[in-house]
Order: structure tokens, then C-alpha cells, then sequence
């Protein structure tokens, strides 16, 4: 017996914005200062090394009592502010984190409640440091789709929480914050297509050491280091985002329908210095063009370092309002995500 369809109705698609933009962005970083000096008093190690190995020279640690919440809960006003909308003109809430200490439920959803937004769809992304690229992604794809105006993405990680201190390869590099965007409707194209993807068969680079399962059941043998810690192949992570993200970049800008020369910043993820000046010579961008470097400063804040630098950026006049922005997010997974954005 074959069956048919009950009815010959049609579905009614939803009535989005022909484009999207980011609207307003926001920044928190947590008050506590952890200088190289303090970061060797747990391991052997030098102020000149950390530098020279990473580009860090201070970072910033969130306080004990501080949750993920709290810290996404400070980036998102000002960026609601700097957008014109209240918390009631939300239509959903995206947070990318891999930080947030319950598996479930999502951070999202208590945010949503503190801000005033309680009953939109809120929920987490977990694509480590390409998070809020991810996030933004998303975003636009709701608000051109119908399913929402205005979205909120935040960025936020409480990394010093799965940090060793002992462990000489990620002791010195993570570090704590939250960025928040508004993405919402356009007239004109303020986004540009994604590039984005994932190698599982790089799974291992950049990881939790020992799996939840595993440390729950006690089948974690004795260790001097943490088993919920970050366990990170330097190395190859190193060679992976060299050769491997500044082609993902150029396609970004060639699916953007832009050139290089057209940037007013490039704000790629802070995970390490010579990352970002690799990348650089890859990418052969003009020397005039104002490149983030807030690892200097801010350490290594997975989700949280684009948005962060985004904000700086723009508050302390580096980059014009309205100029265009090459961001790129990169991790564990091995994840990435690359777009061409309109400064707010």
C-alpha cells in the first residue's frame, strides 16, 4: 500500500533581512594581572622565554567566584549599548565556550535570564577557539533566514580553571575573558561568506588530557598534572595554523569579492605571536594595515580573543568604524572559521 501526502499545502519560509552586520561589540577583562614573573614561580622558566616563545607578557585571570556567565554577562551590555538595542530586541543567544563547568545545561540560557531575554532560543557552540567566528556564522545566517533580528554572540572562556600550572607547555599561554557581538540586520553586505571546516585527524593537538569517563570511573592513573587539564602538541599546532590558515584567510577575502588592499585590520585568533607574524608573511597583506596583538596583553582567551581585540581595536581608534576586518578563529578539533566583517 503506498501513502500521499494528506494535504497540497505549501510551507511558508521565514521573512529575514537581505543582509546582516555586526552592530555593536563589548569586552571584558577579568582585574587580575598575572605577570611572566609570578608564571615562573610555578615552572622553570624566564620572562625572555615566554616572550620570545609566545609574544605573552601579561595575562588576565578570572577571579575564583567568576563564572563564565558573569563574564559573558559584562561583555554583552556594552556591546547591546554600542548596537541601540535593549535586551528585549533579542531574538536568540549564541555562546561559544568550552570552559562553561556543566556539560549540561548550556550557558547560554542563564544568560539570556540576566540580561532580561529569558524565553529566546539561547544555546552554547563548542568549537574552542574558532567559536565565535563559528557564532558570528551562525548569527547571520539567522538574521538573513528569519529566525531571528538580532542575535548576540558571545565569546568567553575561563581557561586558567583547566590550566596546570605545572604543565611547562600551557602554563605560560591561557587566560581568561569574554567579547560579545550584536549581529542584526543590514542594508548593504556587512558579513562575507564563512570558510570553514574541521580535521579530525588532527583530533589530538589540542585537547582535555584524560576524557570526563574516564576520570570519573578512576581509571586515570597517577599524575603530577591535572587529567581535566588542556594537553597541547605545540608543535604541530604551530606548523597546522602557519600553512594550513593563512589559505583559509585568502579564501575568505576572495569570497568576500574584496582584495587585500581593500583591509582596514586583519584580527586573527591571539593564541601565539609568531603565529600571527607567520601568517602574515603567508599572507602578504600590506604593511599599513593595523594587525591585533592583544596576546600581549590578554594571553590566549580561545573564544573570547577575537571579540576582545575587535573592541580594543575599535575603542582605541586603531581601526575605523565601518572599515573592513579579515577575522580567523583556530583550534582544537582541529576547527577553523574565516569571514571578512563590516566594523561596527
Amino acid at each position: 500500500m503506498s501513502l500521499a501526502p494528506k494535504g497540497t499545502g505549501t510551507l511558508v519560509s521565514g521573512d529575514g533581512a537581505r543582509h546582516s552586520r555586526i552592530r555593536g561589540v563589548g569586552g571584558y577583562r577579568p582585574e587580575r594581572v598575572i605577570t611572566n614573573e609570578e608564571v615562573c614561580t610555578w615552572i622553570d622558566s624566564s620572562d625572555e622565554w615566554i616572550q620570545e616563545r609566545s609574544g605573552i607578557v601579561t595575562r588576565r585571570w578570572a577571579r575564583e567566584d567568576e563564572t563564565v556567565v558573569d563574564m559573558a554577562e559584562q561583555a554583552a551590555h556594552p556591546a547591546l549599548e554600542m548596537a541601540g538595542i535593549s535586551a528585549e530586541q533579542l531574538g536568540a543567544i549564541i555562546v561559544a565556550t568550552v570552559t562553561h563547568p556543566y556539560q549540561t545545561p548550556a550557558a547560554a540560557p542563564l544568560l539570556a535570564t540576566r540580561l532580561g531575554a529569558n524565553g529566546v532560543p539561547a544555546f552554547d557552540v563548542s568549537a574552542a577557539c574558532a567559536g565565535y567566528c563559528h557564532g558570528i556564522a551562525l548569527a547571520s545566517d539567522m538574521v538573513r533566514g528569519g529566525s531571528a533580528e538580532y542575535v548576540l554572540v558571545i565569546g568567553v572562556e575561563k581557561l586558567s580553571e583547566i590550566t596546570d600550572k605545572r604543565d611547562r607547555g600551557t602554563s605560560f599561554i591561557l587566560a581568561d575573558g569574554a567579547g560579545a557581538a550584536v549581529v542584526g540586520p543590514s542594508d548593504v553586505p556587512g558579513i562575507g561568506p564563512t570558510v570553514w571546516g574541521s580535521d579530525g585527524e588532527k583530533w589530538d593537538a589540542i585537547r582535555q588530557r584524560e576524557s570526563w569517563t574516564d576520570i570519573t570511573n578512576g581509571k586515570v592513573e597517577d599524575s603530577e598534572l591535572e587529567p581535566s587539564s588542556l594537553l597541547m602538541a605545540g608543535q604541530s599546532v604551530f606548523r597546522w595554523a602557519v600553512w594550513s590558515m593563512a589559505p583559509v584567510c585568502q579564501q575568505a577575502i576572495d569570497k568576500a569579492g574584496i582584495t587585500a588592499a581593500d583591509l582596514d585590520a586583519f584580527i586573527p585568533h591571539q593564541a601565539n605571536m609568531r603565529i600571527i607574524d607567520a601568517m602574515l608573511k603567508q599572507l602578504k597583506l600590506p604593511e599599513d594595515i593595523p594587525v591585533a596583538r592583544d596576546i600581549a596583553d590578554t594571553g590566549n582567551t580561545s573564544a573570547a580573543s577575537i571579540p576582545l581585540a575587535t573592541e580594543r581595536m575599535l575603542r582605541e581608534g586603531e581601526v575605523p568604524r565601518g572599515g573592513l576586518a579579515l577575522q580567523i578563529g583556530f583550534g582544537a578539533g582541529l576547527v577553523y572559521a574565516a569571514q571578512v566583517v563590516v566594523l561596527p
